[in-house]
């Protein structure tokens, strides 16, 4: 498999974007922060594909292993990993590859309502998996039940999630006509 220079600085920018994001956290008692990751992290699955995003998003997840701080919180290190929103970022390459997945295959080249439906219905399966992975991380971690952990890991970021899809379903037809004007459309492996 060979992968193009382009495809590495596209999954290295979206690595930075995540990183760029992060620290923009708002801590909730449950030790789970509302951020802005997912945002970045639906772009590039969108935008670049299954694998190129879901490499996007484990160089980003290897960047705060090594203890850079591009956690929520401008933290960083396994210890980030192995706690309560562990999960969360575990998940994430997960979310970029169900997002890429899902539209390159049936969304990506239609138009109009299809294209929205099938990137809404992209976004909505690899949130379901990012919670799944999440909550069950958490659960493992702090030893609550699935229904303390939805009430506070899952129920208060519903409303925020439903604005972020909204927001990047708005943006990536935008984005990819930018990319193709650019001469940067990003080829799948």
């Amino acid at each position: 498999m060979k992968i193009s220079t382009k495809n590495i600085v596209m999954c290295a920018m979206f690595a930075a974007l995540t990183c760029a994001v992060a620290p923009i956290s708002i801590p909730l008692p449950g030790g789970v922060p509302i951020t802005l990751q997912q945002v970045s992290v639906m772009l590039a699955g969108l935008l670049l594909g299954a694998k190129l995003g879901a490499i996007s998003e484990l160089v980003y997840l290897l960047l705060g292993a090594f203890g850079l701080p591009v956690f929520a919180g401008l933290s960083g290190g396994l210890g980030r990993i192995a706690g309560p929103s562990g999960g969360f970022l575990m998940g994430y390459p997960v979310l970029a590859a169900i997002c890429g997945l899902i539209y390159w295959r049936w969304g990506r080249f239609r138009t109009g309502a299809v294209k929205y439906a099938v990137m809404a219905a992209a976004m909505l399966l690899g949130n379901a998996a990012l919670y799944a992975i999440g909550l069950s991380w958490f659960m493992h971690v702090t030893g609550n039940t699935l229904e303390q952990a939805m009430v506070l890991c899952m129920l208060p970021f519903i409303p925020g999630d439903i604005l972020k899809m909204i927001a990047v379903g708005a943006l990536v037809p935008q984005l990819e006509k930018a990319l193709k004007a650019a001469g940067a459309e990003v080829f799948a492996l």
